[in-house]
């Protein structure tokens, strides 16, 4: 039998590096609604180091971070999709419980407020004795689902996979879909697929990282001299949620402008704009002498011709790109977003199309040209942590926006990727490498 889910060798490391320059004094985090930062800029190897994962404790985020991620060369290559036709799953148990974690603060977008996270964890037992561990996140006005609702459809799938006979990954998962459909059910369907995929890495002894791929591109010499060079520039990126009040956003740019005038921008309105008001914004900040590194969201999800039209006076007329997130919820959306050009990256959440939606989404957006993103909602390192294996794996993700668990006030998470200042790290450990104290998550 598999050893347990959550023991771990001393096993080579790999880092996800983000490299942080500070916040000044002058400002400080509640003058601003923000989250974090996260520009992806080269995926790197670095050299291996043995360590052991520990539980890390979040902080609140005085600084915003670049990233920058870095992966094993593996020596073997399990590739996901082949796992789908031959891997065997065999339910033992399933089950859904609330996931309940205070924020440090209140989390502001355009189109919500939340005090506290109120998700829902997922644990899969197979019958080999391997454990796998899922999130859905509920973000109100964001996912479809609300707690309640989460938890009453993931005890609906958790009881037909106990009571499912032994069949492939590709045929459970596609069962999953089936009863879990479209969006409004994408952020349980994303739980339930993450937790039976940890579960299968678990089994057959590899890190989640892997089973996606592994992908290096340079070598550890080479990722030496890389890092060092990036630590010495710095890079100095602030991700600003904005969108609520045209004039207090722009208010914030320039106070922030004066403060720290090195800074690069990433703008998030979470549809908080009209057209006209955020073609305003870019204009603003072109007379401030700043360009956005990237545009998110701009206008209301379902205003096509709005993302069209502002994505267009975006790239011709300040060479900034225009980010699809709220837009993107479905592959007909990103072949949309393509055909008419309305906008250059799209934003890949796993609680907005599931896993296999996400897998599908990446290879449309790739063939077609379109930069990629990966974030999340508000999340604790559980779901972060596979969005990162996930990125971590393929490899094609430019901008990398996995900074919640900062948020929270605890971390409710064993284990898994650890988080020391400025650094991710991914380790060999089987699987996602982090679990939770199940017997510790209240029953509703």
């Amino acid at each position: 039998m598999s050893p347990p889910h959550h023991s771990h060798q001393s096993l080579p490391s790999w880092k996800f590096q983000l490299q942080t320059p500070k916040l000044p004094c002058t400002l400080k985090p509640q003058h601003m609604a923000l989250l974090g930062l996260s520009l992806h800029s080269q995926f790197i190897c670095s050299n291996p180091t043995i360590s052991k994962s520990r539980r890390v404790r979040p902080r609140l985020p005085t600084r915003f971070d670049v990233v920058k991620m870095a992966v094993a060369t593996p020596t073997t290559t399990f590739g996901f999709k082949n796992l789908m036709e031959t891997f065997a799953v065999d339910v033992q148990r399933a089950e859904g419980r609330p996931l309940n974690v205070p924020l440090i603060a209140p989390f502001t977008i355009a189109s919500s407020r939340l005090e506290r996270v109120e998700n829902v964890a997922i644990r899969i037992e197979l019958k080999n004795g391997c454990v796998g561990w899922g999130e859905a996140p509920i973000l109100p006005f964001v996912t479809a689902e609300n707690q309640s609702t989460a938890l009453a459809k993931a005890a609906e799938v958790c009881e037909v996979l106990r009571r499912s006979p032994a069949k492939t990954l590709g045929m459970v998962l596609g069962e999953i879909g089936v009863a879990l459909p479209g969006h409004e059910f994408a952020s349980v369907r994303a739980g339930v697929e993450m937790a039976l995929i940890d579960a299968v890495a678990n089994s057959i002894g590899i890190p989640l990282w892997r089973l996606f791929g592994g992908i290096p591109i340079v070598s550890p010499a080479d990722a030496a001299e890389l890092a060092a060079k990036y630590c010495k520039q710095g890079f100095k990126t602030l991700k600003l949620k904005v969108g609520k009040n045209l004039n207090a956003d722009i208010e914030v740019l320039q106070a922030i402008r004066v403060a720290h005038p090195d800074c690069l921008f990433i703008l998030d309105a979470n549809e908080g704009y009209t057209p006209k008001e955020a073609i305003e914004v870019l204009e603003k900040l072109h007379e401030m002498g700043v360009t956005p590194v990237l545009f998110e969201q701009p206008v209301h999800r379902d205003d096509w011709e709005g993302l069209g039209r502002v994505s267009n006076v975006a790239r011709l007329k300040y060479g900034v790109s225009v980010a699809a997130d709220e837009s993107c919820r479905s592959l007909v959306d990103v072949k949309k977003i393509a055909e008419g050009n309305l906008a250059n990256v799209i934003n890949i959440k796993l609680a907005k199309v599931g896993v296999l939606g996400a897998l599908e989404i990446i290879d449309a957006a790739r063939a077609a040209g379109l930069t990629l993103m990966i974030g999340g909602m508000v999340e604790t390192r559980l779901a972060m942590g596979f969005a990162g294996h996930l990125a971590a794996g393929l490899g094609c993700f430019k901008f990398i926006d996995l900074d919640t668990p900062l948020l929270l006030s605890e971390d409710p998470v064993q284990e898994g990727y650890e988080v020391s200042g400025a650094v991710y790290k991914f380790t060999n450990a089987r699987g996602h490498g982090g679990f939770l104290h199940w017997d510790n998550i209240a029953y509703v």
